[in-house]
């Protein structure tokens, strides 16, 4: 049963508002106006997730922090629910405090609560994702397409609800469009929003896909990438520093094939002129991330 959160200049008051609370299911309901933005404890185990969650890769490092900070000082914000007719309740905004909550092992978490249809719930989550959390470009042109189809709202509309130009919205918006593949490069770091803007010029997927693989072999910044599809559009000569490629030595590449059999993964070694350098290992999951930092703390 949800509890209400303790507060000493309201006491018993804020409790015996509240002790009703699990019969009211709907704006219909008596008291629902009293329920509707008054802050509650609601056990953990009641409250499913948002399956219109926006967002789909959560920091792990930044997880685990807000971990330690929830054991230490508790759930500051509250976060936002949705009141079912069944008695239980869905997330509409919070994701984050939420799963950490489950991880530091609390039993409640301190919640708005909302009695709100499906699409206003999903409005909701989304503009509350594109406003507060730190999406990647690719999860906010999802957002926005998203409040597009599923509210209906036009590109002017969407600007007001979310406090963006539209020019920005458009600009999400034919991210988009690139190759699936460059989407995920943009998702992961690989690229930057602006390399992704500067393709979209290019509307031969194959030449479009060949750039990106420049732009990455070759770490090429977002003003050489413009310049450079500036160029061959204009049917110029390209005039772009090109970063020279540096051959790894033999015992480079000797290592590298001794470390991708030994951890059972992609790996990847850059080396400048002078030895310096970085190893890159790929990981596709939580669970293969775990499998390599259990093997390289063991060895």
């Amino acid at each position: 049963m949800a509890k209400p959160i303790k507060n000493n200049r309201l006491g018993r008051g804020l409790s015996a508002l509240l002790k009703d609370e699990p019969s009211i299911k709907s704006a219909s309901d008596d008291g629902a106006k009293k329920l509707v933005g008054s802050i509650i404890e609601i056990e953990l185990d009641k409250i499913t997730a948002n399956p219109w969650q926006p967002r789909t890769n959560f920091d792990k490092r930044n997880l685990e922090e807000l971990v330690l900070s929830i054991q230490s000082l508790g759930v500051i914000q509250p976060i936002t629910v949705r009141k079912k007719i069944d008695g239980s309740y869905e997330l509409i905004s919070g994701e984050r405090r939420y799963r950490a909550s489950i991880l530091a092992k609390k039993n409640t978490v301190p919640a708005y609560v909302r009695l709100a249809n499906d699409q206003e719930m999903l409005e909701m989550a989304l503009v509350e994702n594109i406003q507060r959390q730190d999406l990647d470009a690719i999860e906010v042109a999802l957002s926005y397409q998203q409040l597009i189809d599923e509210i209906k709202l036009t590109q002017e509309d969407l600007s007001k609800r979310v406090g963006k130009d539209r020019s920005s919205i458009t600009n999400y918006l034919r991210l988009l469009k690139l190759d699936p593949i460059i989407q995920t490069g943009i998702r992961d770091g690989m690229i930057a929003m602006g390399h992704g803007r500067a393709l979209m010029a290019i509307e031969n997927p194959d030449l479009q896909f060949e750039i990106y693989e420049k732009i990455v072999g070759e770490n090429l910044s977002v003003r050489e990438t413009e310049k450079f599809v500036k160029a061959l559009k204009a049917g110029e000569k390209v005039d772009v520093k090109i970063k020279e490629k540096v051959e790894l030595p033999e015992q480079y590449t000797n290592a590298l094939e001794s470390f991708q059999k030994r951890l059972n993964t992609s790996i990847k070694i850059q080396r400048t002129k002078n030895g310096k350098g970085k190893i890159i290992i790929d990981f596709t999951s939580d669970e293969e991330f775990e499998r390599l930092r259990s093997f390289l703390n063991e060895n």
